[in-house]
C-alpha cells in the first residue's frame, strides 16, 4: 500500500517487501479465525446449548432407568442414538423459538445480543435450521428407537415452539403450558428404551415437571423488568406485587417432595434414594420459603439476592437428585 505521509519511508522501519505476503496472509488467518469463533459462538446460543445439554443429560436419567427396569444394568444399547436425536430436536426447537421471539428478544437486555435479534444470523437461516433439526432428529429417532418416541418427540418440539413461544405475549398461564414440554425429555428416555409409556416414566415427568415452577419463578422475578419491556406476561410482570410469583413457587416446592418419592412407591430405587430425595426437597422448600422475602425486601437487589439463590439451589437440585436415583435405581 502507498504510504498517506509524503515522508520517505525508513527501510529500518519497514518491513522487508517479500515479507508483506506473509504478513498479509497471518492477518488474513487471524480474521478467518475470529470470524469462525463467532460463528460457532452464535450457534451455540441459537441452539440453546446450555440448554440442550440438561434436556440430554435428563433423557440419558430416563433411559438409564427405563434400561434398568428391562434388565440391561451396562453398556446400553441404543443410548447414544436416542440422546442425539433427542438433543436434535431440543436444539431446533430452541432455533425456532428463537426465531418466532427474535423481536421481543431485541427489546430485553438479557437477549438482545442473541444471534437472530441481533441480526447475525437471517430469519430464513434460522428457521430452515431449526426445522432441519428437528426433521432430522425426529426421523433418526423412529429409525433407531421406535415410533413411540419419534412421535412423542415432535409432539413436544410443536407444543413448546407453536403453543407455549406464542402464548407467552399473551397470558402467564403460558408457563403452566410450557411446563409440560420442559418435562418431557426423562419420559422420551423411557420410551426410546422400553418403547411404550409406564409409570414410572409418568413419575419421571411429574418430577421435572414441578420442579420447573420455583425454578421459573425464580428466573421471572429476576428479568421481571426485562420481560415487562418485551409485553411477556410472566406473572410477576401481571402481578408485581410477588405474592403470586410466591405462592406458586411455594405451592409446587410442596408438592415436590411426594413426587420425588414416587419412584420409591413404585420401586424403581430404594430407601437410600427415598431419604436423599426427602432432605433435597425439604432444602429446596427451605430455600424457597427464604424467596418469600420478595414481598417486603427492602431494596430490589435484596430480591433479586433471594431469587438467585432459589435459582442456584434448584439448578444444583435437579441433577443431584436425578444421579442419586440413577446410583439407588432398581434392576428387573
Amino acid at each position: 500500500m502507498t504510504p498517506v505521509s509524503s515522508t520517505p519511508a525508513s527501510p529500518a522501519l519497514d518491513p522487508p517487501a517479500e515479507l508483506a505476503p506473509a504478513a498479509v496472509t497471518a492477518g488474513h488467518a487471524r480474521l478467518h479465525a475470529g470470524d469462525t469463533a463467532s460463528r460457532i459462538a452464535d450457534y451455540r446460543e441459537l441452539f440453546k446449548v446450555r440448554v440442550t445439554a440438561l434436556v440430554v443429560m435428563t433423557a440419558w436419567a430416563g433411559f438409564y432407568l427405563g434400561s434398568m427396569r428391562s434388565g440391561i444394568s451396562s453398556m446400553q444399547p441404543g443410548l447414544i442414538e436416542a440422546l442425539l436425536g433427542i438433543g436434535l430436536v431440543s436444539a431446533g426447537s430452541a432455533a425456532l423459538n428463537e426465531a418466532l421471539e427474535r423481536k421481543l428478544d431485541a427489546r430485553m437486555i438479557r437477549t438482545a445480543q442473541r444471534p437472530m435479534a441481533a441480526g447475525r444470523i437471517s430469519l430464513a437461516h434460522g428457521i430452515l435450521l431449526g426445522l432441519a433439526a428437528i426433521a432430522a432428529g425426529a426421523i433418526w429417532l423412529t429409525r433407531e428407537t421406535n415410533l413411540v418416541t419419534g412421535t412423542l418427540t415432535l409432539i413436544t418440539a410443536f407444543t413448546y415452539v407453536a403453543v407455549y413461544t406464542p402464548l407467552k405475549r399473551y397470558t402467564s398461564l403460558a408457563t403452566f403450558i410450557g411446563a409440560f414440554p420442559g418435562a418431557m425429555p426423562p419420559l422420551l428416555g423411557w420410551t426410546a428404551a422400553r418403547g411404550r409409556i409406564e409409570w414410572p416414566a409418568v413419575a419421571l415427568f411429574a418430577i421435572l415437571f414441578i420442579w420447573q415452577f420455583p425454578h421459573f419463578m425464580a428466573i421471572a422475578w429476576l428479568y421481571r423488568e426485562d420481560y415487562g419491556r418485551a409485553g411477556i406476561r410472566m406473572l410477576p410482570v401481571v402481578q408485581p406485587d410477588g405474592w403470586s410469583t410466591v405462592l406458586e413457587a411455594l405451592t409446587y416446592a410442596v408438592l415436590m417432595i411426594p413426587a420425588s418419592l414416587l419412584p420409591v412407591y413404585l420401586h424403581m430405587a430404594g430407601l437410600y434414594y427415598g431419604a436423599t430425595a426427602f432432605l433435597l426437597g425439604l432444602i429446596y422448600l427451605g430455600y424457597t420459603i427464604r424467596f418469600a422475602r420478595i414481598t417486603r425486601a427492602r431494596s430490589v437487589v435484596e430480591s433479586k439476592m433471594y431469587a438467585r439463590d432459589l435459582l442456584k439451589v434448584s439448578v444444583i437440585y435437579l441433577p443431584v437428585l436425578l444421579i442419586v436415583l440413577m446410583l439407588n435405581a432398581k434392576g428387573k
